[in-house]
């Protein structure tokens, strides 16, 4: 073996990683779950017991993994010789685990309480989160008063977040999971999200939204995003437009009627908006793990700035789990390697994310970036490439509208899939009237049913149908297919917060086995660079000839429509 391929294969070279190989080729490469629940069963073990952990309002049943305690025993033994106890150490205390572009990342530190303390590069950073906070609590007083005012006096009562992938997945899932949270007696405010580049969104907002009482969003990390800047280009110009005909209020309409979101104040103010309405925060906070800090607007303008500090304790109680616990009880390691295992030794590639909440709407497509986003890399963090599976493709959507949608994938295709059931044990308990409390606690224990009657028939296939009579091929149903089941005790801001620290935790503990930075997305700039570009070339016919001939046939066809061409 060279050397480089060497380089290329160290992780599938340790010890555990070979012993997992052989486990997997000599005890379970064939192995069936409901066989293994009928070993469990006969030799007396409690193989829920085995598999089930609870921390933080969480309860994690991987019990319908096909791991057998041997092989969960091995899956540790990888965790401990590719260091993720001391991954979780660096990590937590503020060193540079963004390797690539040398810097912290400290989405952590965001929901850590003001009583902590927490140096990183010889300054004590908790003090200025704090202060970022009390920024952030101001301007939502602001609003929930009905103090902040447009440009012609009237109180705000829409407010847009403009902004694109965790600028706008993350404030906008927590916003539909804690709709039940929004406090009363406030002025009220609509909170509206517009992330398409194509001003679809913005356009219907535009068309029903008055001027004077609209006020804008811009968050973005950069402040360069093109699909945020250009939705705010629009906003700007239908403000002038309607406002301030005559071109004499434009200092007041920046200041009124905008507020910036980004790690670059510079960047806000030449845009034109006020010092005093720009939320900072910082380069340690990747786009993806930024719902904690001050991109968090939108969610505190829903809830209210008690149950979003309510959102951050229970995140930070989930990090504490995740800081003390031993690797055997630790939630995240053991959903990370739940994953691992699935990926890397059973050869299973997509992953499916199926919440039975309605609340948690936006769940999936949250993941969704912050799994692949993170975990979608080829390179080693010593720039090496890599020759084995990192990120599965992770999608989902409601489990119940997903019943009627992709579950015959699941049931009866030919691709293997994982899967993430997860759900609230209870709720209606504070429903006031009695009997629509008890309808809507039936519709709730029906859902619940459908939930784990999916996770049953995904395991056990046909044998989970009562009665012996022989069906035909076309309704056999393979089963073996592994899940993992997620319960909160109830769905809170608390609750919330630990649901989303266990899943960012979890991507970190599988970057630290597969020895991949999930804290860059140079595929993502990629992307935004040569955009950039094209449409250059798209304004002005300039580079044209440079470009291969499908990309130059599909921008004549667009010129051709539009009976422009600038060359």
């Amino acid at each position: 073996m060279s050397t480089q391929s060497a380089a290329r294969s160290a992780r599938r070279n340790t010890q555990a990683w070979q012993a997992l190989a052989r486990h997997h080729q000599e005890q379970m490469a064939d192995v069936h779950l409901k066989g293994l629940f009928a070993e469990d069963a006969a030799q007396g073990r409690d193989r829920v017991a085995t598999f089930t952990r609870s921390a933080a309002g969480l309860r994690l049943d991987l019990s319908k993994q096909r791991l057998k305690g041997e092989t969960l025993e091995l899956l540790l033994d990888l965790a401990r010789e590719t260091g993720v106890e001391q991954g979780i150490k660096r990590l937590l205390a503020g060193e540079h685990v963004n390797r690539s572009e040398d810097r912290p990342a400290l989405h952590a530190a965001l929901r850590l309480p003001r009583s902590a303390s927490l140096e990183v590069d010889g300054e004590d950073i908790v003090p200025a989160i704090h202060e970022s906070l009390e920024h952030l609590a101001e301007m939502v007083d602001t609003f929930h008063s009905g103090q902040w005012r447009g440009a012609t006096g009237k109180p705000i009562t829409d407010v847009v977040n403009l902004g694109v992938g965790g600028s706008d997945l993350g404030p906008l899932m927590v916003s539909s999971a804690l709709s039940d949270c929004r406090p009363k007696d406030i002025h009220e405010i609509g909170v509206h999200f517009a992330s398409t580049m194509d001003g679809s969104q913005l356009a219907d907002y535009l068309e029903s939204f008055s001027p004077e009482t609209t006020l804008f969003i811009l968050s973005s990390k950069s402040f360069s995003t093109i699909d945020t800047l250009s939705n705010a280009r629009t906003a700007r110009d239908w403000l002038k437009s309607r406002l301030d005909p005559e071109g004499r209020l434009e200092a007041l309409i920046n200041r009124q009627h905008f507020i910036g979101a980004s790690a670059k104040p510079e960047k806000m103010t030449e845009w034109g908006i006020a010092p005093e309405h720009q939320l900072l925060f910082w380069d340690w906070v990747g786009g993806r793990y930024s719902l904690w800090g001050t991109i968090g607007l939108p969610i505190a303008l829903n809830v209210g700035m008690d149950n979003f500090r309510r959102l951050l304790a229970g995140a930070h109680e989930l990090d504490e789990h995740f800081r003390t616990a031993p690797l055997e009880d630790n939630l995240p390691v053991l959903l990370a390697l739940a994953g691992i295992w699935n990926n890397n030794f059973l050869d299973i590639r997509a992953h499916s994310i199926l919440p039975y909440d309605g609340r948690l709407e936006y769940f999936a497509s949250y993941l969704e970036q912050l799994e692949m986003e993170s975990n979608g890399k080829s390179v080693t963090n010593d720039g090496e490439m890599i020759d084995y599976s990192t990120c599965p493709v992770l999608w989902g959507q409601l489990g119940p509208n997903a019943q009627h949608a992709f579950y015959q994938l699941l049931h009866q295709g030919t691709q293997a899939v994982e899967c993430d059931f997860i759900a609230p044990m209870c709720r209606y308990d504070h429903v006031e009237d009695a009997e629509t409390r008890a309808h809507l606690k039936a519709q709730h224990r029906l859902t619940l049913a459908n939930c784990f009657a999916q996770s049953r028939v995904l395991m056990l296939g046909d044998d989970a149908i009562p009665g012996d009579e022989a069906q035909p091929n076309h309704k056999r149903y393979r089963g073996n297919q592994p899940s993992t089941t997620l319960l909160l005790e109830t769905l809170t801001p608390e609750t919330l917060g630990a649901l989303i620290a266990l899943y960012e935790q979890k991507v970190f503990v599988q970057a630290t086995i597969w020895d991949i930075n999930p804290f860059d997305q140079w595929g993502v700039e990629l992307g935004k660079q040569i955009a950039t570009a094209t449409e250059a070339t798209m304004t002005t016919g300039e580079g044209f000839e440079t470009l291969d001939a499908s990309s130059r046939a599909l921008i004549e066809a667009v010129w051709a429509a539009q009976d422009q061409d600038p060359r």
